[in-house]
């Protein structure tokens, strides 16, 4: 077998290994699996890359010295990365990668300007352009929603004065300058001021939105970063590239769709920005329409000893509080008492796609027993009892109504169960800056404690009480 085929038998099947790996990753229960698979693929996407470069001998002795440091100091923060960083820190290390990935697409544009000047040709410059656009839009984007997930930059919308203005003069810029440099791909005037003017496009789009819309911006800028990608490769003629690029590129623009539609808002008004607050951790005792009903970890644990179907609904508070494992420990010990038991996950809770189900298979929670929205509204219906734990704009009543910032949105309706109870700190209001309606219900008793901490004494108290 020639080299030339044995690379092409080398993409085709990492790129099949990328289908499947992508396929398996819709369900909980297939996606370590899947997520394998990827890994295996683009690791034979590497090898075959780097053994053509070798064997084209199309690369100097200082070239293989940074070659071999790239992948060294790549693959070893990968590792490192993956290891220690928290299940809680995960949302802004995809936006790293997501930075990184435009960032690199965007890099490999600019090099083929460079190097190749006027010898591109149209075709090529063209996509040269929009692959600098994207890439450089989706590597500053990345970057300030990293720093909003991380506390560096405020979670708020951040609305400059004349955001508006500067957004649309750095977009009619870019535009501009990708035109002239598609038609004179030798220019590096027009190569510099596309790449500012998209880098402050970037951080522009990113800077007004605020934390409660952070999933969906996740998604979209995912999807930003596999078209880079798809582009960079017409740009090199690389097939595994193109295939990559379009399956991340296809697969977030769903994801987007599906969580815009999760809060009922169009990506449109998602993106005009300036929705939503940070969350705040006021200690008001009382909620717009009432007063609160206090509980204890006792009280909950003898609610929940005679109860024959309970819901857990997790939110970004028993994520923050690193409490997956006592959230699936108190799981287990119901389920051990016969109690029916299941966690209901909306598609937003938490600030990535998925960032629950991530969370609770991190705990070895069975995959059935994870309900998407509708299930879970279903069995919330026949529950005796719902656990709420640190959800808050996603069980908020106030979306059945209109005229406030979540109205519309489907929510887990929590008060379909007998009683209700929430685990959460304080009052304070979720990313939506809203009180959450449901707080002060009748049913809803308050257990105002670290989700960790009260996790931990129900389940202790229920040992005691079961006995």
């Amino acid at each position: 077998m020639t080299a030339a085929a044995m690379l092409w038998a080398a993409d085709l099947t990492a790129a099949v290994l990328f289908v499947v790996g992508l396929h398996l990753t819709n369900r909980p229960a297939t996606a370590r699996r899947g997520n394998r698979l990827s890994a295996l693929g683009m690791g034979i996407a590497v090898v075959a890359a780097v053994s053509d470069v070798v064997q084209a001998r199309a690369i100097t002795a200082t070239g293989t010295l940074v070659l071999v440091a790239g992948a060294l100091l790549g693959g070893g923060a990968g590792l490192v990365a993956a290891r220690r960083v928290a299940m809680t820190a995960m949302p802004e290390l995809v936006s790293l990668f997501n930075a990184v990935g435009g960032g690199a697409a965007a890099v490999l544009a600019i090099h083929e300007f460079t190097a190749r000047r006027a010898a591109l040709g149209p075709t090529e410059a063209t996509t040269g352009a929009l692959d600098v656009l994207i890439g450089a839009v989706t590597f500053a984007g990345s970057i300030i929603a990293a720093g909003k997930l991380r506390g560096l930059v405020p979670g708020r919308p951040v609305l400059l004065p004349g955001r508006r203005v500067g957004l649309a003069g750095a977009a009619v810029t870019a535009v501009v300058a990708g035109v002239w440099l598609a038609v004179r791909p030798g220019s590096s005037t027009g190569l510099v001021v596309l790449t500012v003017a998209a880098l402050t496009a970037g951080v522009l789009l990113v800077l007004p939105i605020g934390g409660a819309d952070m999933p969906v911006v996740v998604s979209l800028l995912n999807a930003f970063t596999g078209t880079a990608v798809a582009m960079a490769g017409l740009v090199l003629g690389n097939l595994i590239l193109i295939v990559a690029g379009a399956l991340v590129g296809a697969s977030g623009t769903v994801l987007t769709r599906l969580m815009a539609a999760a809060m009922n808002r169009s990506v449109g008004a998602i993106m005009a920005g300036g929705y939503g607050t940070a969350d705040t951790s006021t200690g008001a005792a009382v909620a717009a329409g009432g007063a609160v009903r206090s509980v204890s970890p006792d009280d909950v644990a003898t609610l929940l000893a005679y109860a024959e179907r309970v819901v857990l609904v997790p939110g970004y508070g028993l994520a923050a509080a690193q409490a997956q494992r006592q959230a699936a420990e108190l799981g287990e010990l119901l389920s051990g008492r016969g109690t029916a038991v299941s966690y209901g996950i909306h598609p937003v809770a938490g600030r990535m796609p998925g960032h629950m189900n991530v969370l609770l298979a991190e705990a070895d929670v069975p995959y059935p027993q994870m309900l998407e929205l509708q299930p879970a509204n279903d069995e919330l219906g026949r529950a005796d009892v719902a656990l709420v734990i640190g959800a808050n704009d996603v069980t908020n009543p106030a979306a059945h109504r209109p005229g406030n910032a979540v109205s519309g949105m489907p929510i887990l309706d929590v008060l379909r169960a007998r009683h209700v109870v929430v685990i959460k700190r304080s009052m304070g209001h979720g990313y939506a800056g809203i009180d959450n309606e449901l707080y002060s219900d009748p049913r809803t008793g308050m257990c105002f404690t670290d989700a960790k901490a009260g996790l931990s004494a129900i389940a202790a108290a229920l040992r005691t009480l079961v006995a």
